[in-house]
């Protein structure tokens, strides 16, 4: 039996997805580099653990960024809808929810919170879908817009206070272990799963890409665009509402204007992670790699002190180096198809003569 040489099988992979190899390159330089600078310290248990908790919430709303990216699009109300989803669930528990409570009468509240918190996300995102769709305004104005309005509801019903005081059953969602595991962690995998599966493995998955790579063909080919950018931008609610509720159970506490760095982050985690900005390209796994490398900077940079404006600069310069870097590899990419075209065209007409 011949034997694999685990070279060639690394030159095939890198041929295959540069990208995706370049990441993981990012992502082993970076711990390498966060370990050397803070030895003892950064490759602990107690770090890697909350590493995992904290990576969950910035990974999920990337994944409905990228799901937005992938038509073409942007979703930038995220953090808006998920912040109106976690202060709808916050209000269920402080203000319905009768005090002294059995463990009965709190699961049903938590049932009730958590499908208000999941229909809210599915709302906003309808509501996207909506605009963009239907009234046709570009995703990144309505988008932006609708976060306006999503923020601007939640301050209104807070009055832009925090609403602090869950139940220990639903902080357990933030906060808790299955085995070793963090909670987030087991969420966000869940998510990443189930959306890798129905991008790979559904007919919903495969229209998705073929409306971000070209539009108008989409339509010639009789896939319903509205309806897909609809599902789309409701699947992003959902998600950014599943990081609503994620988030305010590890804080214990809801407010308007909670993870509005996130918005930037995700834009960010999802170029990095090979999503193409235009549409029609973009995977989990390097949405995963990507959100594990900037939580191994930004651990790395809290235990070095750097101040939040450090980290913001740091993470602006990353989006735009990866940016230019994506962008030089696909001129070259297109130059050689170019290239090879030109060839076969020029091989065809010698035939010919």
């Amino acid at each position: 039996m011949e034997k694999k040489n685990p070279l060639g099988s690394l030159a095939a992979f890198a041929s295959k997805d540069s990208n995706l190899l370049r990441l993981i390159l990012i992502a082993v330089a970076v711990f390498a580099v966060m370990a050397f600078l803070n030895p003892g310290v950064f490759v602990t248990a107690l770090n890697i653990e909350s590493m995992a908790s904290q990576f969950p919430e910035l990974g999920i709303i990337a994944l409905g960024m990228m799901i937005a990216m992938l038509t073409g699009g942007i979703d930038l109300s995220i953090v808006g809808i998920a912040n109106l989803s976690g202060i709808f669930v916050a209000l269920i528990f402080t203000k319905l929810l009768p005090a002294g409570s059995d463990a009965s009468t709190t699961g049903l509240y938590m049932a009730l919170s958590l499908s208000v918190a999941l229909v809210t996300g599915a709302v906003a995102g309808l509501t996207n879908g909506f605009l963009i769709a239907t009234v046709g305004i570009p995703p990144i104005l309505a988008t932006l817009g609708t976060w306006q309005v999503f923020t601007g509801i939640a301050i209104v019903i807070t009055k832009g206070y925090a609403v602090p005081g869950f139940p220990e059953t639903f902080l357990f969602l933030g906060n808790g272990k299955l085995w070793i595991f963090p909670l987030p962690f087991m969420i966000f995998a869940f998510c990443a799963g189930f959306i890798a599966l129905m991008l790979s493995k559904t007919s919903f998955g495969i229209n998705l890409y073929m409306i971000g790579t070209n539009m108008k063909a989409s339509v010639f080919s009789g896939i319903k665009t509205q309806a897909m950018l609809f599902k789309s931008y409701m699947l992003s609610g959902v998600l950014a509402s599943v990081t609503g509720i994620v988030m305010i159970a590890r804080t214990n506490s809801a407010k308007a204007d909670y993870g509005e760095s996130y918005v930037l982050q995700a834009v960010l985690v999802a170029v990095l992670g090979g999503v193409n900005p235009a549409g029609g390209f973009g995977t989990v796994l390097g949405i995963t790699i990507a959100v594990l490398s900037l939580q191994f900077l930004s651990s790395g940079f809290n235990m070095l002190r750097f101040s939040n404006f450090a980290k913001e600069f740091t993470w602006g310069l990353f989006l735009l180096a990866i940016m230019a870097l994506n962008f030089v590899q696909n001129k070259r990419s297109l130059k050689i198809k170019a290239g090879k075209a030109a060839a076969k065209t020029g091989a065809v007409a010698a035939k010919k003569a």
